[in-house]
């Protein structure tokens, strides 16, 4: 790819910013690694992609202990120990290891793949039967170490983030990572406006609907085909455009991942794709949020 089209790119993706809560900024825009380092064949292509969305501008990288036990977080080591410090790293505890020694213990083993010192964002993949005021004891205390430079969760409905909020400490979470995309609004009615509120972000996963059927559905959809059309753009960039429409007033970032250097294109050039109030609200109209509180959607 010509350099002229990697700059044109790359500024593209670093006008939109979100801020956490202690004042550093990022992309809205970075790059997921469910299911990547699974296959040993696709190892170099995966790598590949990894290293073009950081030059694109996708500096965050998500992963987790969980994605391939371990195997995510040795293919990003493999693929970007030469680049740490353009990045901003985030991976996720099980957890079965949300104790302060197993979570000290998951940590180091998450740093050794990844072939880092620390971690600029820890989770709790999601709530378990540990207390959370013991994970977060154990969130801090990787924090005094060094180990980690900010600790979030993952999957948190509101109820767990009010208990949360309730515990010693429980108040220095950075992020909140939840399932977030056009067929998945649930977050809207309670748990959006509540972080909000807490000036608490959310990660977005899975925000072009991988997980679920519902892709199929939405991209079968007339009014989300024209409005692609409209923007010379793919049925796929609309859904992620979308996603991140209020990332700066909402507080969102999405986290598509891309496993071929063709995709990790296609997710960057997103940032600049601007849906007008009249797009948005035609979208809104065929794929309403719910009008009341539902169970928190998780994959």
């Amino acid at each position: 790819m010509e350099n002229e089209t990697v700059d044109t790119i790359r500024k593209e993706v670093g006008k939109r910013r979100l801020t956490l809560p202690d004042g550093t900024k990022l992309p809205i825009l970075g790059q997921g690694t469910w299911h990547m380092g699974e296959d040993w064949s696709k190892r170099d292509t995966e790598i590949e992609a990894l290293r073009l969305g950081v030059r694109l501008g996708m500096t965050l990288i998500d992963t987790a202990e969980m994605y391939g036990e371990g195997r995510s977080e040795s293919l990003i080591g493999e693929a970007l120990a030469d680049q740490r410090d353009a990045l901003f790293l985030v991976s996720k505890a099980y957890p079965s290891h949300a104790t302060r020694e197993k979570l000290a213990e998951a940590c180091n083993h998450s740093l050794k793949r990844l072939k880092t010192d620390h971690l600029d964002l820890y989770l709790l993949h999601w709530r378990g039967g540990t207390p959370l005021e013991e994970t977060v004891r154990g969130m801090e205390a990787l924090k005094k170490a060094g180990k980690i430079l900010r600790w979030g969760v993952s999957n948190f409905d509101t109820k767990a983030m009010q208990e949360l909020w309730s515990v010693p400490g429980g108040k220095n979470c950075a992020v909140n990572q939840v399932l977030y995309h056009l067929g998945s609004r649930g977050i809207e009615v309670d748990l959006l406006p509540w972080l909000r509120a807490h000036q608490v972000p959310i990660m977005a996963y899975c925000p072009l609907a991988e997980a679920g059927s519902l892709k199929a559905k939405l991209l079968k959809n007339r009014t989300l085909n024209q409005i692609a059309e409209a923007h010379a753009a793919t049925m796929l960039q609309i859904l992620l455009a979308w996603t991140v429409r209020h990332a700066e007033r909402d507080g969102i970032l999405a986290i598509p991942k891309a496993a071929r250097p063709e995709h990790v294109l296609l997710n960057a050039q997103t940032a600049a794709i601007r849906l007008s109030t009249e797009e948005i609200e035609e979208l809104d109209r065929t794929f309403p949020r719910p009008s009341r509180k539902v169970p928190l959607d998780i994959v």
